[in-house]
């Protein structure tokens, strides 16, 4: 079963690489490469009596907005206005803070923490960890703390939620990582 899985996750690693190395420029989703100077802001404002209001700061247009500290994401549609919000569970690699777009996209497949995930949405990569947003489609939840030796990059959704990304998250559509 370990051989198996370790067979797993290197040939989902190796598509993944493959993915990202195929990306045209400019959709790459390398930090400062598109970062604008709003999204790569320090801490983007919030509203304290509303906290799943979209923060401002946190660029324009359509777009879907991923705050590390506040472990929210929003998806941004045209005259931004916020069409769903929900909360999330990173990996415990986290992007950079900037702008990127969705560079390839899975419907399912096994994740680096071995659990099965579906709705893959994946926009950028730090130190080979590739980042993207997924649903694990099993209950057990995935092993994220610090002790783990397996480098995550998965930021975690509810089925629903992760449903709702999918449909949303094209390839090219743009991600604003805020703190």
């Amino acid at each position: 079963m370990a051989g198996l899985t370790a067979a797993a996750l290197a040939a989902v690693g190796f598509l993944a690489y493959r993915a990202q190395a195929t990306v045209p420029h400019g959709l790459g989703g390398r930090p400062g490469a598109s970062a604008t100077p709003a999204a790569s802001a320090s801490k983007a404002p919030r509203d304290k009596r509303h906290p799943t209001a979209l923060p401002g700061g946190s660029g324009t247009g359509e777009r879907v907005v991923y705050s590390i500290d506040d472990d929210r994401v929003w998806l941004v549609g045209a005259g931004n206005r916020v069409e769903n919000t929900f909360r999330v569970s990173p990996g415990n690699v986290d992007p950079l803070p900037g702008t990127y777009a969705v560079t390839s996209r899975s419907k399912a497949i096994t994740g680096t923490d071995g659990l099965l995930v579906e709705h893959v949405v994946r926009f950028t990569s730090v130190n080979g960890v590739v980042i993207g947003f997924s649903a694990a489609v099993e209950e057990s939840a995935p092993d994220t703390g610090t002790g783990t030796a397996v480098k995550t990059g998965g930021i975690r959704e509810t089925r629903t939620d992760g449903e709702a990304m999918w449909m949303f998250a094209t390839i090219g559509q743009k991600v604003v990582v805020i703190r």
